[in-house]
């Protein structure tokens, strides 16, 4: 994500457009009903994780992020997934990427690397991060480009960004920009 975001820093201070690629990933939703993929309520479920978890959601990212990067002759992929302060999802943790890493490289016969700058990184270092590598057009490319509302609410512009204010990644990111804000 970092190096997405200097990467996306740099554009916008150049007057540069970025083209992304955007994967349709409708099977995501026939894994099973989660709040992230249904109207389900958000909630802790039984086995103490959100019921906003949709199992292996990143691990199926990362995947179809690798197999593209294969084709494409790219040799390194960063994610913003962190085990600091987080909804607790297993396919957040170090030990999950690393293992999809060793999978990806042996899956395909490549030398692809993951890398996970925020991985040990809390959400107000993270915007303290931004803010040191692209001052405030990056800051503002975040708030305005970014989104991890549960709810999917891209119509309400908060402080830190769009969001409900009420789902578990809204308050974790209000939370590190509400301390990032007081140190700045």
């Amino acid at each position: 994500v970092v190096a997405a975001l200097q990467t996306s820093c740099a554009a916008l201070m150049c007057g540069r457009t970025i083209h992304d690629t955007v994967l349709d990933v409708p099977t995501i939703t026939q894994i099973g009903a989660t709040a992230m993929t249904s109207d389900a309520e958000i909630a802790m479920g039984a086995n103490g994780l959100p019921t906003t978890f949709v199992p292996a959601r990143n691990l199926l990212f990362l995947t179809f992020a690798g197999a593209l990067a294969y084709r494409r002759g790219i040799k390194h992929i960063v994610t913003g997934v962190c085990e600091t302060d987080y909804s607790g999802y297993p396919d957040c943790r170090d030990d999950t990427i690393k293992a999809l890493q060793v999978a990806l490289n042996l899956g395909m016969d490549c030398r692809l690397v993951l890398h996970t700058p925020l991985m040990f990184v809390d959400k107000a270092s993270t915007w303290r991060m931004a803010s040191e590598l692209g001052g405030e057009p990056l800051v503002q490319a975040i708030l305005e480009q970014s989104h991890s509302c549960y709810v999917g609410d891209r119509a309400t512009r908060r402080a830190y960004g769009y969001g409900c204010d009420a789902c578990p990644a809204c308050e974790l990111r209000r939370g590190g920009w509400e301390r990032w804000a007081a140190q700045a």
